[in-house]
């Protein structure tokens, strides 16, 4: 295997959530070799490019090709087309969602991009696998239930008790009223958050549709039944943050930690307060904070516009789903007829 090749090896710990590594050596024929350091630089740039957890998916995507392809004796890079779509259809066999394998074409995609290599994902014979794919499992997606006001309220564990109960209600009660991403709560830091008068301004440095980081700021409202802000208050109150992130691990002893949760951790405690109160976790994730504010805001009646302020949704089409899913049973034409 050349130099070239060599660099999806795994990175160092610390670098794992990271998309495969360009190469890092001089192709053969280059007239003056460049320093490793600016080359260095130049592969941490080019990591930037992917948002954390797109990176964590393809490094995972293309693992799993990889381990495919050494149990068959297959290279993985540069990888034939031909194996790259029965790898696809073996996924198919294995009833692994077609989203799913779209992202794992993606990712053996992205790695022969930045290894400088022909692309096999172009190649008709893996397009046309993955059409019968779609046609042949069909290309739904399963939806997670939204955690609506009701189910929030809930959900959230009573003011008081130990550090872990003041977290989860903050992060319960904020996430849903601030309808954030899981990845945006998990970024958000102290400086973030600005009190006034009717509520908070929170600022969001980086999304899912702003990856290049030009920031949006949104507000959550106090509220009288559970209020959101004061829920965060007392958590930040509790657990002394004064700066840094603000959603935290806790440890043994009551230790609150300084790193910060991760996306996954969130969708954790999602799940584990939804099966606290009854409901099935399975069908609850970190997205059902967000879907249950949209979905409770169309219940009652409020702007889509307004929605999309909170939500910051590029596509108007999304929310209307979220409103018509509400209003579904409102003036329906079949009301009365038997």
């Amino acid at each position: 295997m050349s130099a070239q090749l060599t660099s999806l090896q795994a990175p160092p710990p610390s670098q794992r959530h990271h998309v495969p590594c360009i190469p890092a050596t001089v192709p053969a024929g280059a007239a003056l070799p460049l320093p490793a350091r600016e080359i260095a630089t130049a592969a941490e740039y080019a990591r930037a490019e992917k948002a954390d957890a797109t990176g964590r998916a393809y490094r995972t995507d293309f693992e799993i090709f990889r381990a495919w392809c050494s149990a068959r004796g297959a290279s993985a890079l540069p990888a034939a087309p031909e194996a790259v779509a029965a790898f696809l259809a073996h996924e198919a066999e294995r009833r692994i969602r077609p989203s799913t394998i779209g992202r794992r074409i993606a990712a053996i995609r992205y790695a022969h991009k930045l290894a400088g290599l022909p692309l096999p994902t172009d190649d008709e014979r893996v397009r046309a696998t993955m059409r019968g794919i779609r046609r042949s499992l069909g290309t739904a997606r399963a939806k997670k239930t939204p955690a609506t006001v009701e189910r929030i309220v809930a959900m959230a564990p009573l003011a008081g008790g130990g550090l872990a109960n003041i977290r989860d209600r903050a992060l319960l009660l904020f996430g849903f009223a601030s309808a954030m991403r899981r990845s945006e709560l998990a970024a958000l830091d102290f400086e973030d958050i600005d009190e006034t008068a009717e509520g908070l301004r929170v600022t969001i440095r980086r999304s899912k549709t702003d990856q290049e980081g030009h920031g949006d700021v949104i507000a959550v409202p106090r509220g009288t039944i559970a209020c959101p802000v004061a829920a965060l208050k007392a958590w930040l109150e509790a657990a002394t943050i004064t700066e840094g992130p603000v959603f935290r691990p806790i440890a043994k002893g009551e230790r609150v930690s300084a790193a910060r949760l991760t996306d996954r951790s969130i969708a954790t405690i999602v799940k584990a307060h939804a099966a606290r109160v009854g409901l099935d976790p399975a069908a609850f994730a970190g997205h059902s904070l967000r879907s249950g504010f949209l979905t409770s805001a169309a219940a009652r009646g409020a702007s889509v516009f307004k929605m999309a302020d909170q939500s910051r949704h590029k596509s108007m089409d999304t929310l209307r789903g979220y409103v018509r899913d509400a209003e579904i049973f409102k003036d329906h034409a079949g009301k009365g007829l038997l």
